[in-house]
């Protein structure tokens, strides 16, 4: 018997995880807002019941946080940290079992970027997303911004 709830469960993970993750769409954007400056804005809408975490975590002890890698482009660089709006929960986490930062329905990343003339931004974000019951492996997505 549990041979059987062992392959269960080995079925259900695989089964999971090739559906790919479904319960959070990006968009990206950016907007000019100076001679060369640019706010960079990728938008998380979240599936109801699921939940995507902060890039600011106390510890990596606990779920993955939600990280933008960029390109190398000699082109760019950041300006300062990046933002984060939505509905924002705060707290201890059972699960986890430490203080996290997540985010239920949005969540939308500001980055403000300087360029040395027009450039092409490209990159993914990683993130991870659990609901009260489960959580899915860690996902990539891609882009690639235009800035001119």
């Amino acid at each position: 018997m549990k041979y059987f709830f062992a392959l269960l469960f080995l079925t259900t993970c695989t089964l999971s995880y090739g559906q790919g993750n479904k319960t959070v769409s990006w968009t990206f954007e950016s907007q000019k807002t100076g001679n060369n400056e640019y706010t960079i804005y990728l938008n998380a809408k979240v599936q109801d019941g699921w939940y995507v975490y902060s890039q600011y975590l106390e510890s990596d002890d606990g779920p993955v946080r939600t990280e933008i890698v960029l390109d190398q482009n000699e082109a760019l660089s950041l300006e300062g940290k990046s933002t984060e709006e939505g509905h924002k929960i705060e707290g201890f986490d059972k699960l986890f079992e430490m203080n996290i930062t997540k985010f239920k329905k949005q969540l939308k990343i500001a980055q403000k970027v300087k360029t040395t003339g027009p450039t092409t931004i490209k990159g993914y974000v990683t993130f991870m997303t659990c609901n009260d019951e489960q959580c899915l492996p860690p996902h990539d997505v891609t882009f690639e911004l235009k800035l001119n």
